[in-house]
């Protein structure tokens, strides 16, 4: 999906393109979404709140290191559901 919104920063639309790969059903790490930019997990955590559609640019797919729920503008529990939804496993 070839996301170009006309907000954000440069590198926030790195993150948020980077964002539109992870598949339905699964998460990454903000590490790993990190590592995928080249960057840090606090900054990609920042990036992800300031995501302007985040139904459309999954950021409820990214999720704490140790599969901890962690930071989602819609609340924690609308996070939980729209991943059980897609069938994502959670530790």
């Amino acid at each position: 999906l070839a996301v170009a919104p006309r907000i954000g920063s440069p590198y926030q639309r790195r993150v948020w393109q980077a964002l539109t790969r992870i598949r339905f059903g699964t998460t990454w790490s903000y590490a790993r979404l990190a590592s995928e930019v080249g960057s840090v997990a606090r900054a990609v955590g920042s990036a992800n709140g300031a995501n302007p559609i985040s139904i459309v640019v999954p950021c409820h797919r990214v999720i704490g290191a140790n599969g901890s729920l962690t930071g989602y503008a819609g609340g924690l529990d609308r996070k939980r559901w729209l991943l059980a939804h897609e069938g994502a496993t959670l530790v």
